[in-house]
């Protein structure tokens, strides 16, 4: 049976911060239509009319209707998301402002907010000089709609364009990713990132909703990008930046809210590589949906979550009741860094709420995940620099082919490897993943969500991930429900390393 206890009764987690124990616990390594509107980060929902929907994942044959039946409502025109060359005041003067890409010739990163039920539909286009593809991180979309270039699309070449259309079945904070196979890390570490948020049909009573998106940079002195394509950095920790912005802004991010106010927010990674553990302080923070998904509401251990690339928090809380107060997202890194400070300020909220509470439960996820009958598959992650033991203090070293950094079960990911396995449709998949390699590692299954099991498969933690972390050396296993059709990869968020074959793929008929 699922776990849903708040204390350590189980052997400790082989993944470095990411069961529910370490999640309170334990420190990580490291066109819309209708209503729907894109928005700088942070910004409140809009109201308007509701949107037609799209067609929904084909049914199977047995499943479906009459000839008969009403043809779907046309789609409405998509929206224009075009990428492009822009800049963005990164450093202070007199250093220059720093050529990045942008969206809509944007510095702040966009924030796409369509009511549960609603049609995503954007034609992105692309004035960038590399091929371009973007990931709906954590939907569990329709195949062809996933974006992974050169996997479930033809990359978006320089001057063209391509249209993304789908509804999105869950309600929740996503993220926006380029993931190109060989060319991911350059258009995010240039700037192109986002976030996707499906609003419940009937959300919490609030008084401000928030996106905190952390962004980490590389750069030189003068605020130009160091150059990409590095081979170390691939091969090790990646692109790790010298400078953290949060919603394409250095930190710290200043907001102001009334006194006494509730606030929701939804904090999301989108740095290349950089995993850090998020601390709150000021006021009581409370966990209500962890990856997207809503979870029974929990008030992390030491006010302190695992925070590594792509991972996503939604979080209510509310504010001091006098004037003046602050409360601050900080992230551990080195001596700490404040990402974000809320400032009361103005007329006090008098409105009487009751305590906070779980903001539903999504009913299209199984209540639990049979594991008798289960397909099991192992996965091995190798490769990447070595450490000396003779020289404990010296940096890993990577001596081999610089395409080919990473594998899994010995393949390293390339555009045309065939997926790792196949399962039905429906099926019960239970994935073994080890880490035999130097460094923690960070990743992602496409199109669905999964549990954590308990090291004896005895339980799983109880909320559903599609990111985690695995520290080096160790294993874990996850179990979920091979609903979606279509292939999906499962790859290190971490981009240099997806870019030098981190990934793979099981195909779902």
């Amino acid at each position: 049976m699922p776990s849903s206890d708040l204390k350590n009764d189980h052997p400790p987690s082989e993944t470095g911060g990411l069961s529910r124990r370490s999640l309170i616990g334990r420190a990580a390594a490291l066109g819309l239509a209708g209503p729907a509107f894109i928005t700088g980060a942070g910004a409140q929902t809009g109201s308007g009319k509701a949107t037609p929907k799209a067609a929904p994942v084909p049914a199977k044959p047995s499943e479906t209707k009459p000839a008969e039946t009403k043809p779907a409502e046309p789609l409405p025109e998509p929206r224009a998301l075009v990428a492009g060359p822009g800049t963005n005041r990164l450093k202070p003067e007199p250093a220059a402002e720093t050529p990045v890409w942008t969206f809509d010739g944007k510095a702040t990163l966009p924030v796409i907010r369509v009511k549960l039920g609603e049609t995503v539909r954007l034609r992105v286009e692309n004035k960038t000089d590399k091929p371009l593809s973007l990931h709906w991180h954590g939907v569990r979309n329709q195949n062809a709609m996933d974006g992974v270039g050169a996997v479930t699309q033809p990359p978006i070449a320089p001057g063209a364009d391509f249209t993304y259309s789908f509804v999105p079945p869950d309600a929740g904070t996503f993220l926006i990713r380029p993931l190109v196979v060989g060319g991911s890390s350059e258009p995010s570490g240039r700037g192109l990132a986002g976030a996707l948020i499906v609003e419940e049909t009937s959300p919490p009573s609030l008084d401000q909703d928030l996106a905190l998106l952390m962004q980490d940079w590389r750069l030189e002195e003068n605020g130009a990008l160091m150059p990409f394509g590095q081979t170390a950095f691939a091969a090790a920790s990646g692109r790790l930046g010298n400078l953290v912005t949060i919603n394409g802004r250095p930190v710290p991010e200043a907001v102001e809210v009334r006194p006494g106010s509730r606030i929701r927010l939804r904090l999301g990674n989108v740095c290349n590589a950089r995993g850090t553990r998020i601390r709150f302080e000021g006021a009581k923070v409370y966990v209500v949906a962890v990856d997207g998904q809503p979870t029974d509401t929990f008030e992390p251990l030491r006010a302190t979550l695992p925070f590594p690339p792509g991972t996503r928090y939604d979080l209510m809380l509310d504010m001091p009741a006098e004037a003046g107060a602050s409360v601050t997202v900080n992230a551990l890194v080195g001596n700490g860094l404040v990402l974000a400070t809320l400032t009361t300020k103005g007329q006090p909220v008098t409105e009487k709420r009751p305590p906070i509470a779980p903001v539903g439960e999504n009913k299209l996820l199984p209540a639990e995940v049979k594991l008798q009958n289960a397909i099991r598959r192992d996965i091995a992650i190798t490769g990447g620099a070595k450490l000396d033991k003779d020289k404990p203090n010296a940096e890993p070293a990577y001596a081999g082919d610089p395409n080919r950094v990473w594998a899994i079960n010995g393949i390293t990911g390339a555009s045309g490897t065939a997926p790792s396995f196949t399962v039905k449709r429906g099926q019960v998949v239970v994935l073994a993943i080890r880490n035999d390699t130097a460094f923690p590692q960070a990743l992602h299954v496409h199109g669905h969500a999964f549990r954590l099991l308990h090291p004896l498969d005895d339980g799983w933690e109880p909320y559903w991930l599609d990111t985690f972390q695995l520290l080096e050396g160790r294993t874990a296993r996850i179990a979920f429900k091979a609903d979606n059709p279509g292939r999906w990869v499962i790859g290190s968020t971490v981009l240099e390393r997806f870019d030098t074959g981190l990934w793979t793929s099981f195909e779902v008929t």
